[in-house]
């Protein structure tokens, strides 16, 4: 499945089907929760939590493309992300763009 960022693929004419999404919540376990709280206090990068992110944007890009799959698109466009805090340590990262057909 092709996933852009852009409104129109260069060559092809496109049929919109509509909109499409995937999301999950995810979050760390308590102890590299307060391994990360200590980090705070001295600096640097909470690769943790980087790991954390990187996979929900995975896994809710795989949830996009399957909706779109579902509904027979060709594409997704206007592909982008959007994320927001849950609780403490806990973020959900959402995943939408528009689904599309190649017209032939």
């Amino acid at each position: 499945m092709l996933v852009l960022t852009i409104d129109t693929i260069p060559g092809k004419e496109l049929e919109p089907i509509g909109m499409v999404k995937g999301s999950t919540i995810q979050t760390v376990n308590a102890f590299k929760d307060i391994g990360a709280g200590l980090k705070t206090i001295v600096g640097g990068e909470l690769k943790k939590y980087n790991e954390m992110m990187d996979n929900a944007r995975r896994i809710a890009t795989e949830r996009m493309i399957a909706e779109a799959e579902a509904l027979g698109a060709d594409a997704i466009v206007g592909a982008r992300y959007s994320t927001s805090a849950i609780m403490q340590s806990a973020a959900e990262v959402m995943a939408y763009g528009t689904a599309v057909k190649f017209k032939a």
